[in-house]
């Protein structure tokens, strides 16, 4: 029987496991819209292409699985560039759809025409523009394969309007054969045991695991192998829940803001065992000075990240999950695992000291501090919730102070920065999840990037919360030119033209409420909480608080500016 390309391309994601898409319609993409009416996909109409970007990439970070989203062409399609650029970024896997000019129309400057292919190419994974209906069905298979397999990430399909509405024969391929694509899943054996003796022989050894830990769903064997060997773990912003936060094992985030124990643990270690983790620069800062005195092994299944960044001793490349289990079954037959816990002990001695020499903190007085509202939040919340961000201070703030003791509770964009994330995530995140609670939280500068999807959580009674840290400034611009720039706060104070957001959030159908003095911060949290709608939490906190620790660009990573 032959199906039109709307038909093969919606029994191929069904066929994938797809259950929802994120979508916005237009022209070129009418004839897919149109199929969609005949078929049981949970679509959600978002209010811009971006916010269906990144709901599909929360979507994708929450529930482990491919997540989905249809545009169309031209300003369709560009307006997903960001959310490509912050799934690449993060190695996300998303299947992006965008509409395309009929093929005779491309290249000749037609209405709503724009090369995505050719935009994307260095955000991506992958792209295809389809020129031939007959294909299509192998390269929506390539294309999931491609998204959620090796490092995975987003891929996209340009699909012109001809060949939506053209003809062929169906068959869905069984099977993906792609030359040149083979990822390494197992470690290599003899690299496995240098790197376990290099451990036991290690006075004072840190693991530093990153968001391939939480991608590979190998939190449990990371923990595991933690206790097993007694080592301590710091995780990067990505990597938060790859162990428990209240683990005693866990020194907190590294880094541009890390603690001041994991940031002198990694400075002071004689190995490193870097776990899915890349080395970024708001890792290491100075390169030369991070981790001196230190041998490192490297566990990555990308091998284009292995000493890309910093020369590892040790390379291992393969899944995550799969090695610290082959790492797991040798350290079975391990004589001598008492004693190397035992030698440790000096070691934890001193990251105990460090610990109570700087500890995380702020003094509560009569404003509210953004830090007591995210303690808070997590106080009342805990294991059950799934917390998103958006960028900047509100990010740092909550990669601190709320502790993130389940993989794939933690929705950020990390390597790009990305503002106007975490709504958009939180609502792809609630589709996910429609029975746990999903809270967003935001500055009152980026919750304007991509507000209009407040309107998306309302229509399909999506009960997601956003917690407002509204201290009249884009907060993280004004600390470094607080910091470095003599306070010249150019173009960062906001405070005097931002909405009401309690009147917003009720002009689009959301409850809003607000807290503005220390005592009305819990009230909040737990009326947002029990509320069956969306609700817009809006704090207004010390203007000019700080995010401390810092390390100022290009330094070492142990020279922290403390307050």
């Amino acid at each position: 029987m032959k199906k039109t390309g709307a038909q093969i391309l919606l029994e191929c994601l069904k066929r994938e496991g797809v259950e929802v898409i994120f979508n916005y319609p237009g022209g070129a993409i009418l004839p897919i819209n149109d199929e969609l009416e005949r078929w049981d996909f949970k679509v959600i109409l978002v209010r811009h292409e971006q916010g269906a970007v990144h709901a599909a990439d929360g979507y994708a970070r929450a529930s482990g699985k491919v997540g989905v989203c249809i545009v169309t062409s031209g300003p369709g399609a560009t307006n997903t560039v960001t959310g490509l650029a912050t799934a690449y970024m993060d190695s996300i896997p998303i299947v992006v759809i965008t509409g395309q000019v009929s093929t005779p129309l491309i290249g000749n400057d037609a209405f709503q025409e724009a090369d995505i292919v050719g935009i994307t190419r260095p955000c991506t994974k992958y792209n295809y523009l389809v020129t031939d209906v007959r294909d299509l069905a192998t390269i929506i298979r390539e294309a999931f394969y491609i998204a959620g397999s090796g490092r995975p990430g987003p891929v996209l399909i340009d699909l012109p309007k001809d060949i939506a509405s053209g003809t062929t024969d169906f068959k869905y391929p069984q099977e993906v054969r792609i030359r040149g694509y083979q990822p390494t899943l197992d470690g290599h054996g003899q690299q496995i045991k240098r790197a376990l003796h290099q451990i036991m022989r290690a006075h004072r050894p840190v693991i530093y695991a990153g968001g391939g830990v939480i991608i590979a769903d190998a939190a449990q064997a990371l923990t595991k192998l933690a206790e097993t060997l007694h080592i301590p773990v710091t995780t990067t912003l990505m990597g938060l829940g790859g162990i428990p936060g209240t683990h005693p094992l866990f020194l907190g985030m590294l880094g541009m803001h890390g603690t001041y124990r994991a940031n002198m643990a990694v400075t002071d270690c004689d190995l490193l065992i870097a776990i899915g983790a890349r080395f970024d620069d708001r890792v290491t800062g100075k390169i030369d000075a991070f981790a001196p005195k230190s041998k490192k092994i490297h566990i990555d299944i990308d091998p284009t990240s292995i000493s890309k960044n910093v020369r590892v001793d040790i390379p291992i490349v393969g899944d995550c999950r799969r090695v610290l289990q082959q790492m797991l079954t040798l350290l079975k037959e391990e004589k001598g695992l008492d004693e190397h816990r035992r030698s440790l002990a000096p070691w934890h001695a001193q990251i105990e000291q460090w610990k109570n020499t700087h500890r995380l903190a702020y003094q509560q007085d009569q404003v509210i501090k953004p830090q007591y509202v995210i303690e808070k939040i997590y106080e009342m919340t805990k294991d059950k919730a799934i917390i998103s961000t958006e960028v900047g201070q509100n990010q740092m703030w909550t990669a601190q102070y709320y502790l993130f003791n389940r993989p794939r509770t933690l929705l950020t964009s990390g390597g790009l920065g990305t503002m106007g994330y975490g709504l958009p995530a939180a609502i792809g995140a609630q589709v996910a999840f429609p029975d746990r609670p999903v809270i967003d939280i935001a500055g009152d500068g980026s919750i304007q990037m991509n507000i209009q999807e407040l309107a998306t959580a309302v229509q399909y009674k999506l009960p997601v919360k956003v917690a407002i840290l509204n201290n009249g400034y884009l907060g993280m611009v004004r600390q470094w030119q607080e910091l470095f720039y003599e306070r010249r706060y150019a173009m960062t104070h906001i405070g005097n033209i931002s909405p009401d957001f309690v009147k917003l959030a009720e002009a689009y159908g959301a409850v809003g409420l607000r807290a503005t003095r220390p005592e009305e911060v819990v009230p909040v949290i737990r009326e947002a909480l029990r509320t069956p709608l969306p609700v817009l939490m809006d704090f207004v906190v010390e203007p000019e608080e700080g995010v401390y620790p810092m390390v100022p660009a290009g330094e070492a990573i142990d020279r922290m500016l403390l307050v």
